[in-house]
C-alpha cells in the first residue's frame, strides 16, 4: 500500500497546498509519526495526477516564481474517504535503535550505560517540551468534526507516549544505579 499517497491525499484534502507546504506540514504537523522527504513527495504527487486524483493550477509569484498548487478531485477525495474508513491491525512495534542497544547493554559498563540513558531523557524531556507548547494552542479540546480534532488527539497520544519513555527511561537508570551501589 503507498501511505504516503493517502497522507498526501489527505493534506490536500484539508485545503489546497503546494509541493513545498506539503513538505513543510511532514517536517512538522506529521513528524511525531510519519515522515517524508522532498525526494519522495514529489514523485508521488505526479502519481496522484497522472491518477486524477489531485488537479494542479500553476500559480505566478513575483516576476518569475511558478507554484503548483494542488487540489483533491471527487475521485481523490473517495479514494481517500476509502482508505480512511478502513480498520487496520495493529502493525508491529516500530524499530528503536536506542532500545535495541540497551537489549545488549550488559557489553557496556554501568556508567556508560547510565550516561546514554541520561542523554536519551534530556532529549525525550525536550520532545515533551515542544510537544507541551504545541498543545498549548487548544484551550479546549477542539470539535470532533475539526481538521484541528486529529492534531489534537494525535499530540495527545505523542504527549502519553514521550511521558512514558520518560518514565521507562528513569527506572532503567534507577536500576543501574542501585545496581551500582551494590
Amino acid at each position: 500500500m503507498r501511505t504516503l499517497k493517502y497522507a498526501i491525499l489527505g493534506l490536500v484534502n484539508r485545503k489546497p497546498i503546494t509541493g513545498y507546504d506539503i513538505g513543510k506540514e511532514f517536517n512538522f504537523q506529521l513528524a511525531e509519526f510519519w515522515n517524508a522527504r522532498h525526494s519522495q513527495i514529489y514523485p508521488e504527487l505526479k502519481k496522484l495526477v497522472d491518477e486524477k486524483l489531485l488537479v494542479y493550477a500553476i500559480e505566478v509569484s513575483g516576476d518569475v516564481l511558478e507554484k503548483k498548487v494542488y487540489t483533491i478531485t471527487e475521485k481523490g477525495k473517495k479514494e481517500f474517504l476509502k482508505w480512511l474508513n478502513k480498520d487496520e491491525p495493529m502493525e508491529q512495534t516500530p524499530k528503536n535503535i536506542f532500545r535495541l542497544r540497551m537489549y545488549f547493554s550488559s557489553n557496556l559498563d554501568v556508567n556508560t550505560r547510565i550516561s546514554l540513558l541520561e542523554h536519551q531523557l534530556l532529549q525525550h524531556h525536550e520532545r515533551l517540551s515542544f510537544l507541551y507548547s504545541q498543545k498549548e494552542r487548544y484551550d479546549i479540546v477542539p470539535p470532533v468534526d475539526s481538521d484541528d480534532f486529529g492534531d489534537f488527539i494525535v499530540l495527545d497520544g505523542a504527549i502519553i507516549r514521550e511521558e512514558s519513555t520518560i518514565k521507562w527511561l528513569e527506572n532503567c537508570i534507577n536500576y543501574c544505579k542501585n545496581r551500582n551501589e551494590v
